[in-house]
């Protein structure tokens, strides 16, 4: 796609144009100058060719660290990850969620499924940054509000070791608490939580970034 087509998505009303970074790297192995060189230069060509800077960022890969969303903060209003869920206004705004709709998770029955999905909203994650460069698994905490409802139907998946599997969670009052059964092997570490709630199924799922050795 060239930047003529680009404005001519721009015109439309249902469509907004993100930035993605300047060289789509794997933006974590970069010593950090390196990764806010290449922020600028992104910011640069786009100011060049459409005068402005998109509000949105889409973190390549879906991975960050707590050091990169301290920097996209100055640059732009929303931050997008990999990790699927339903926004709401607790949702951190440089951390949202995203579905895929692509490949085997674009077809009509799954598009109609997600856009059914409710958020399943929450007050605070324990760890705050979502790299993990040491204590593999990490203690995953998940501070949920005091009024909320049906909590203990909360059913969790996650990836760590071989593959897929149901999670090891119990409550202490209104905060999650995460057992995992392993360390997570790949470099992305994925959970999934789900809520058959009264008014419908409610989603929340989290993306750790593991540093690899």
């Amino acid at each position: 796609m060239n930047w003529q087509q680009i404005k001519e998505i721009e015109k439309e009303n249902f469509a907004f144009i993100g930035n993605h970074s300047h060289s789509h790297e794997y933006l974590l192995e970069f010593e950090f100058d390196k990764f806010k060189k290449d922020i600028l230069k992104s910011i640069e060509i786009f100011k060049n060719n459409l005068g402005y800077n998109p509000i949105y960022f889409s973190y390549p890969f879906g991975e960050f660290s707590l050091e990169h969303t301290s920097f996209i903060k100055k640059h732009f209003k929303y931050g997008f990850g990999q990790h699927s869920g339903v926004i709401d206004v607790n949702k951190n705004p440089y951390e949202l969620p995203r579905f895929p709709i692509n490949e085997k998770y674009g077809d009509l029955e799954r598009f109609t499924f997600n856009i059914d999905l409710l958020p399943l909203e929450y007050k605070n994650i324990i760890p705050e940054d979502k790299y993990i460069t040491n204590n593999n698994p990490p203690n995953l905490e998940i501070e949920f509000f005091d009024n909320q409802k049906n909590l203990k139907n909360i059913n969790c998946f996650s990836d760590e070791g071989v593959g897929w599997k149901k999670t090891n969670i119990k409550f202490n009052k209104n905060k999650l608490l995460v057992n995992f059964s392993d360390k997570f092997n790949f470099r992305r570490g994925r959970i999934n939580c789900s809520l058959n709630d009264t008014d419908g199924w409610r989603w929340f799922g989290l993306q750790f970034s593991i540093k690899q050795n």
